[in-house]
Formats: structure tokens, C-alpha cells, sequence
């Protein structure tokens, strides 16, 4: 395929999208503007990315402490759901102990238990890490788990046949089996950790999105909300593109597979 057809495929991949956010920018702009809407109850598109213009060091400010407690918090969630994901397939008994914890941890509503892990580890960074990964475990910890039952029958049994233990079946088999999977479980995951952690701001920080907001909304600048709120759906863009190029660099026969398609 020339690079002018594989141009021309991802622009028609992406013209969609654009199309429509496009429009919904325009409708709100025009909207804001000529239906006699003050600025502070709905401001336009446009003042809201002047005002994130004017105010960038006060958001990069901001933005820094909620990446950061964002990829920790990832990070450890991600660590901990394989950990987990490998003792439950190979501990059966363990699956039925500790799913129903798991289960019962995403029952528990943010506006409630983000105070309390403010109040028990304070105003650093530790009760943000915590909720960032409270909130993105669990896809992933189940798309793992079910990846390895997805793993062929046949394939187990000829490994087995050919001497391989249990461990030696885990790494050629169960874990490539899971790869699409847990991939899946990361791009859902990713989306909630920026969210996450600036809620987790909102309950108790210093500095952060989350401070940021809620400051602008006292203030009665909604035009600052909107900014930080462009910036935090932008980092989450960012950080779910990121997990798409991690899935290609890989999976490369993944991608093989696709462009094989007619």
C-alpha cells in the first residue's frame, strides 16, 4: 500500500470525528454568541480557549500534579491487576475468595470514600494514587483473567504433550492469548484515570485540576472550568492515544493480520 493510500485511509478514519466535534463546536459558539447567553453562565469556545491561553502557566501549573498522581496511580493499578490476574489463574480458589471484594470495592461510590482516604492519608499524594487505582483495576484485573480462559484448548494440550509445565503454558500461551484483552481493559481504564485523580483533588489537595476547578467555580468563571476541563479531556486523548501505539509496538501482527484484510 503507497503512503498516499494509507493517507487517504487514515484521514477517513479520522474525518468522522472531526466532522462532528467540529460541529458541535460551531453550534455551541454560534449559540453562545447570538442567543443573548452572558458569558458567565455559558461562555463561547473561543473565550474559553482564550482564557487557557492567558491563564497556560496556572493550568500547567495544575496539570503537572494531576498527570503526576495519574500515572502513579496507573501505574500501581496496572502492576497490582496483573499481580493479581496471575495468582487467580493459577489459584482457582482464589478467584472465588477475591472477586467478590474486587466486585464490592467498585460498589463504593467516590463521593463517599474519596474523604475518607483524604482524612486517613492526608492531603499528598498517596489517597490520589489509591483512588486512581481503586477506579482502574478492575477492567483491567477482568480482561486479563478472561484473555488467559480464552486461551485454545489445543494449544494447552500440545505444549503439555511437548513437556511444558504450567509456567512454560502461561508465557507462550496464556499471556499472548490475553494481549487483545488487556489492551481492551487499558483503553477502558486509561479514560477513567485522569477523572480519577482529579476527583480525588476534589476531595482534598493542594494543588491539581481538581483545586483548579473548584476555585474557578467559586469565582464564577466557568470560561476556567471549560479550560481545565479542555485540558484534562486532552491529557486523557494523549494518554489513550499512548496505549494505542503500546498495543501496535506490541502486537505488530495484529496490525499484519488487519492490513492483510481485502
Amino acid at each position: 500500500m503507497s503512503k498516499n493510500a494509507e493517507f487517504a485511509r487514515a484521514l477517513g478514519r479520522v474525518a468522522p470525528a472531526v466532522i462532528s466535534v467540529g460541529a458541535i463546536i460551531v453550534a455551541w459558539e454560534l449559540y453562545a454568541q447570538f442567543a443573548d447567553i452572558a458569558p458567565t453562565t455559558l461562555p463561547p469556545p473561543s473565550r474559553v480557549v482564550t482564557q487557557a491561553v492567558q491563564h497556560r502557566q496556572a493550568l500547567w501549573d495544575n496539570t503537572v500534579p494531576t498527570l503526576t498522581a495519574t500515572l502513579a496511580g496507573f501505574a500501581c493499578s496496572l502492576l497490582a491487576a496483573f499481580v493479581f490476574s496471575v495468582l487467580i489463574d493459577f489459584f482457582e480458589p482464589l478467584r472465588r475468595a477475591l472477586f467478590p471484594v474486587f466486585i464490592i470495592s467498585q460498589t463504593l461510590p467516590l463521593v463517599a470514600i474519596a474523604p475518607l482516604i483524604v482524612l486517613w492519608f492526608g492531603f499528598g499524594l498517596a489517597p490520589k494514587i489509591m483512588l486512581v487505582a481503586l477506579v482502574t483495576f478492575f477492567p483491567m484485573l477482568v480482561a486479563l483473567v478472561q484473555g488467559y480462559a480464552a486461551t485454545d484448548r489445543d494449544i494447552t494440550a500440545l505444549l503439555a504433550s511437548m513437556g511444558a509445565g504450567r509456567g512454560r503454558i502461561f508465557v507462550l500461551a496464556r499471556l499472548p492469548t490475553a494481549l487483545p484483552y488487556f489492551f481492551a481493559g487499558l483503553r477502558i481504564s486509561i479514560t477513567y484515570a485522569v477523572v480519577g485523580a482529579i476527583f480525588a483533588e476534589y476531595a482534598g489537595a493542594a494543588r491539581g485540576l481538581g483545586i483548579y476547578i473548584l476555585n474557578s467555580k467559586n469565582n464564577f468563571r466557568p470560561d476556567l472550568v471549560l479550560a481545565a476541563v479542555l485540558v484534562s479531556a486532552s491529557l486523557t486523548l494523549m494518554l489513550f492515544g499512548v496505549t494505542v501505539l503500546i498495543q501496535r509496538l506490541a502486537m505488530p501482527w495484529a496490525r499484519l493480520s488487519q492490513g492483510a484484510k481485502p
